[in-house]
């Protein structure tokens, strides 16, 4: 991963591509997740291409690639909560991105489509990289928690970035 590394938006046509992203980032960091590799895997494949579409267009969900060489390096959802806030969800960068500033490029990708809006996250409780990452991308812990919906074992922390 280098400087030819590079964010675009999803586009029409790419469920296929999605898919696969989506599903290595599950079983790569399950507890990252809200969601779980087992209950998206069996999705078919017009349900993906149904999803690529909706986040390819349109100001309420969008998904990130970030690409190196044409390469899926890593990938990441706004969804938007309400007229002034945009929830920043599946955050994944693939293990030989990491390090490398993928995931920041990703979100600045969110920031930049969430446009003068506030910007919030829930990130798992230990998951230190994660957090270390999104405070140098100028997001603050918010105090808000909630038990992560794949495992209620673990908690999710809020973190929120105002508009800029």
């Amino acid at each position: 991963v280098g400087m030819a590394t590079s964010t675009r938006r999803i586009q029409p046509g790419e469920g296929g591509l999605l898919k696969r992203v989506r599903l290595a980032a599950l079983l790569d960091t399950p507890s990252a997740f809200g969601s779980s590799y087992e209950a998206e895997a069996p999705q078919s494949d017009q349900r993906w291409a149904e999803l690529a579409a909706q986040r390819a267009d349109g100001p309420d969900h969008a998904t990130f690639f970030a690409l190196d060489g044409g390469r899926a390096v890593g990938l990441v959802g706004g969804h938007r909560v309400t007229q002034g806030t945009v929830e920043l969800v599946s955050m994944w960068t693939s293990p030989e991105g990491r390090g490398q500033g993928v995931g920041a490029l990703l979100v600045e990708a969110v920031v930049e489509w969430a446009a003068g809006t506030t910007v919030e996250l829930w990130v798992t409780q230990g998951n230190d990289a994660a957090l270390r990452l999104y405070e140098r991308c100028g997001f603050e812990v918010t105090g808000d928690v909630q038990a992560l919906p794949s495992d209620p074992c673990k908690d999710e922390i809020r973190m929120r970035r105002g508009p800029v």
